[in-house]
């Protein structure tokens, strides 16, 4: 529970730095904020689906599901990155946020693949 609570949190906060963002477009700060915050929400992200596997076992459907979570660590990877090419160029940033979004948005075969057991 706690740690669906922590993602929650930073999930929370992703409608204000939107704004931020939208009004600041052009400055560093808010673009470097929002990674962060994402970077954050995705460690929690992690760490949820490690208390869940955790709770389920290791040979579990779910931990069978998940697999490496390339997808899940390649989106951290980003994330850190953005937060510090954002004072290169915001513009930077926002390109690895789409990304990361698209990278998201097309289906993951793990979960759709037929699971024995």
């Amino acid at each position: 529970m706690w740690a669906n609570l922590f993602l929650l949190f930073w999930l929370s906060l992703i409608p204000v730095l939107t704004e931020w963002v939208r009004d600041e477009y052009r400055q560093a700060l808010p673009a470097a904020s929002y990674g962060a915050v994402a970077l954050a929400a995705g460690l929690a992200y992690t760490i949820l689906v490690r208390a869940l596997i955790q709770a389920n076992g290791r040979e579990s459907r779910l931990a069978r599901a998940i697999g490496s979570d390339i997808k899940g660590y390649l989106s951290l990877v980003l994330y850190a990155a953005a937060v510090g090419l954002a004072f290169v160029s915001p513009w930077i940033s926002y390109g690895i946020f789409v990304a990361v979004a698209l990278m998201w948005f097309v289906p993951d075969r793990r979960f759709t693949r037929r699971q024995d057991g």
